[in-house]
């Protein structure tokens, strides 16, 4: 299977590429891209980023690899990340996390804050903050998706 970024991206590519003059700040911005229009960064991803960016493959590959938000696998598991800084900790984020760990066809992962303290404990999915959460709340939740 090869990738081809949408004309869409390739557009928005183009004109992140007139706003930062050198090309490894296109990294990040393409590497999202690349994971929201696929579900994940294939290693066709990587080399069509390479292309478009001028960036070498190994560098994105990097990159990718580093940072716990890139996927590089399809994946059929909902995957929740569940935040596991203080606030979260002080208001019951262990308790979600073992209810969550319960459930088969989900993938947690623990990370940093996800800057919501105030609303704590809080997981994300797809990029959306899940809030004040119990684990009744987490259930419908996953329902839902």
């Amino acid at each position: 299977m090869s990738f081809k970024f949408t004309e869409d991206n390739l557009l928005e590519i183009e004109r992140l590429k007139k706003r930062y003059p050198a090309p490894q700040a296109l990294c990040l911005p393409s590497l999202w891209m690349a994971q929201y229009q696929e579900g994940y960064i294939s290693l066709e991803a990587i080399d069509a980023i390479s292309q478009v960016t001028t960036i070498p493959a190994m560098e994105i590959y990097r990159v990718a690899t580093f940072y716990t938000m890139f996927h590089l696998e399809k994946s059929d598991k909902i995957e929740v990340d569940v935040c596991k800084t203080l606030s979260c900790k002080l208001c019951g984020s262990d308790e979600i996390l073992k209810h969550l760990e319960s459930k088969s066809d989900i993938k947690i992962n623990h990370v940093e804050c996800l800057g919501s303290c105030g609303t704590a404990p809080v997981m994300q999915i797809n990029d959306k903050n899940y809030e004040n959460l119990t684990n009744t709340k987490v259930d419908a939740i996953l329902k839902e998706l």
